[in-house]
């Protein structure tokens, strides 16, 4: 079976997601921030007129910040009917690929912090770690998010 996914980078390193959950892509924008929150959640901002509650995924993966730039991108996907906005360093390319290429994240990197890795994709000589979406915030994180978006 083939699916298509949505790369992009983070600190140099490339990610999935399946293009299904994306609902668009936009340039980083201002964003407001928004007391007692997660530090990884950097705020809100206005989306077409809806407030979008924007996460930094280098953040929530425990990553060194990066630098924002020209390339810098968020990830408009839906979490559980809740539009979330995740920055990310880069977009790089739509790419379809065959499950065949996919192998499970191995055992030392599926500790409970890293349940949201669904998969390893082999693609030449890169490797691509494929987001399980749904596993990127907890229950109390989704709800707290949802709140943020009114």
């Amino acid at each position: 079976m083939e699916r298509q996914l949505v790369i992009f980078e983070l600190a140099n390193e490339s990610y999935g997601i399946e293009i299904s959950h994306v609902e668009s892509i936009i340039k980083i924008q201002e964003i407001t921030r928004v007391p007692k929150c997660p530090d990884f959640v950097e705020g809100i901002t206005n989306l077409r007129g809806t407030v979008l509650p924007v996460i930094d995924l280098a953040k929530r993966f425990g990553i060194a910040e990066q630098k924002r730039n020209n390339d810098t991108r968020i990830i408009v996907v839906s979490l559980d009917n809740t539009k979330v906005g995740m920055i990310v360093t880069a977009v790089s390319e739509v790419l379809t690929i065959d499950d065949s290429v996919i192998e499970p994240a191995p055992a030392i990197v599926t500790t409970i912090n890293s349940s949201f890795i669904a998969g390893i994709a082999r693609i030449e000589s890169k490797l691509i770690i494929l987001l399980n979406l749904d596993q990127i915030l907890s229950k109390e994180e989704k709800v707290q998010t949802a709140k943020l978006a009114g």
